[in-house]
């Protein structure tokens, strides 16, 4: 599960871009204006973005020089319909990551995007291991103490989360941001109910969650094999 922002102004291939990575499970934020997508940026951390090249208030290009000027490290792709080299050479020359020329299969959009997730500063392995779970990303698949459980999809983004970060003390607003679109009307609430939620399906004693309730900070999942 990855977070995106997906800045483009087709409103209607957006939506298609959108509920097809939402497939693939990962949770993806749409704007159709590259202002809005550059004010996203400066107050959420995406996983990765896919910029259209051409976008009322600023361009692709633009957006994407800003977003590097920032330090601004995530993967991106340029998803445009400009198919000319020279275009190609100002998109990566200018921070992409990699070119996608519209029209496209979306079967090779998710394809790019896995490559792009899978390098070495974003790539944490396939399968993560903590304790008695284990959860396999490409797969949609959860074992605890070696039996399979079925998550829904809110639950399974929570916990690779979690796992991606184990002993690390996250509260509500960090564990919304990484895990809920921004513009969902969610709040802490939220965060305690789908953390119950997930508590009886992947731990073995009830009384020792493997995600603990850190008084007043937060949450965080246990990995004692990597405690100090």
């Amino acid at each position: 599960m990855a977070k995106i922002l997906l800045a483009e102004d087709d409103v209607t291939f957006a939506e298609m871009v959108r509920d097809w990575l939402e497939r693939d499970h990962h949770v993806v934020e749409m704007c159709h204006d590259g202002n809005d997508a550059l004010e996203r940026l400066k107050l959420y951390g995406y996983d990765a973005l896919i910029l259209d090249w051409q976008m009322p208030g600023m361009s692709g290009v633009d957006l994407l020089k800003a977003y590097r000027d920032q330090g601004g490290i995530a993967p991106v792709l340029m998803l445009t319909g400009r198919d000319s080299v020279a275009n190609k050479m100002t998109g990566l020359d200018g921070g992409a990551d990699d070119y996608l020329t519209k029209p496209c299969d979306l079967r090779e959009v998710s394809a790019r995007l896995r490559a792009l997730l899978r390098r070495p500063s974003h790539f944490q392995g396939t399968v993560l291991t903590v304790a008695h779970l284990t959860l396999n990303p490409e797969s949609f698949a959860v074992t605890v103490d070696g039996k399979p459980v079925e998550l829904m999809p809110k639950e399974f983004a929570l916990l690779e989360f979690f796992m991606r970060n184990p002993n690390r003390v996250f509260n509500q607003e960090a564990i919304l941001a990484h895990v809920w679109k921004a513009e969902n009307e969610v709040g802490p609430e939220t965060v305690r109910v789908w953390v119950k939620r997930l508590r009886k399906k992947i731990d073995i004693d009830p009384d020792n969650s493997i995600i603990q309730s850190i008084y007043g900070l937060g949450y965080k999942l246990v990995d004692e094999s990597k405690s100090a």
